[in-house]
């Protein structure tokens, strides 16, 4: 039986959690149980601070990289297209991993000014919206973030709580990205239901 293709872009920040960029896009590809139905195609947007934390030979080359230079660089002139449109038309589903403390007040608040942000304001909210908060205890804690994160899931968007372990910085709190084998999880199961809904 054909799977179907399913079109994912992962989004990555400022957080050094990007470092698992290679092993969810690794573990997303090597689908094997036919029983799933589906197959991914991925895209990835990084801002410009997420470079910092992986290399762009990490990523599979059946994976396209797109940042803000590739965002301006592609559109000159009225008619031609653009890009945060149309990798929102073309994505079945968008996944932030991780979702850092910045892009995540920028969300929240409607703002755009790269283009990960861009296409999550574009973003049609009928489609699904993973996100994984990854930033330092001390950020994480603060009211704020809280109120910020429930915003996103009033919107219908699907968060995928952080989780308590020590963190990079050597401290020990809430506040860390979830595994990457949740994550996988998550997504397996946004991605079955994506295709029931589909059928029905």
């Amino acid at each position: 039986m054909e799977k179907k293709l399913l079109n994912i872009i992962i989004g990555v920040t400022g957080s050094v959690a990007t470092i698992k960029l290679p092993l969810i896009i690794e573990n997303l590809l090597n689908i094997t149980n036919v029983e799933n139905g589906y197959k991914f195609e991925i895209q990835v947007i990084c801002t410009e601070r997420s470079k910092h934390f992986f290399k762009i030979t990490d990523i599979p080359e059946c994976c396209s990289l797109f940042d803000d230079d590739v965002e301006w660089s592609s559109w000159n002139h009225r008619g031609d297209p653009v890009l945060h449109i149309e990798l929102g038309k073309w994505a079945d589903m968008l996944v932030i991993a991780p979702l850092d403390a910045n892009t995540l007040a920028k969300i929240s608040q409607g703002i755009c000014d790269n283009l990960l942000t861009c296409t999550v304001r574009a973003w049609d909210v009928s489609k699904p919206l993973l996100f994984c908060p990854a930033m330092n205890t001390r950020m994480y804690q603060h009211p704020i973030t809280a109120k910020q994160i429930e915003t996103l899931t009033g919107w219908g968007y699907k968060e995928i709580p952080s989780i308590e372990k020590k963190l990079m910085c050597g401290d020990t709190g809430i506040g860390a990205m979830a595994d990457v084998d949740t994550i996988v999880q998550r997504i397996h199961s946004t991605a079955q239901d994506h295709v029931n809904n589909k059928k029905a």
